[in-house]
């Protein structure tokens, strides 16, 4: 798992271009909050987390599935990363931040993600 990327990603690359064609400033991998969110919009108090279905458990999608061999590492391995992603969104929360949640499997329309991160950082 010492390969797996946390940063840099291609769900990350399409939602930077989604961003940067929108014109929208952003700062990227933010280290000075209770966790760290892929894009952080401080002015308006608001970030974006990018979670891949796998790692982060996407509810009823097909990408979500465990792996037949050692499943009792993979079912604690993920049941930790849901309860940890569940956390930092309350930090957040509770910090006055509003937190979007953009899954991966939701990137191939680039129109729809773009119009539900405008109305995201609008409202």
């Amino acid at each position: 798992m010492a390969r797996i990327k946390n940063r840099g990603t291609k769900p990350e690359l399409i939602v930077r271009q989604v961003l940067l064609e929108s014109g929208i400033r952003y700062r990227y991998n933010y280290n000075g909050l209770p966790c760290k969110p892929d894009f952080i919009f401080p002015g308006r108090k608001k970030v974006i987390f990018v979670h891949g279905c796998f790692w982060h458990r996407h509810p009823g999608c097909k990408r979500a599935s465990t792996p037949s061999s050692n499943t009792l590492f993979w079912e604690t391995k993920f049941n930790k990363n849901v309860a940890r992603d569940a956390k930092n969104q309350l930090l957040l929360e509770q910090a006055g931040w509003e937190v979007l949640v953009v899954w991966q499997c939701n990137l191939k329309d680039k129109e729809l993600l773009q119009s539900t991160i405008l109305s995201f950082l609008t409202n």
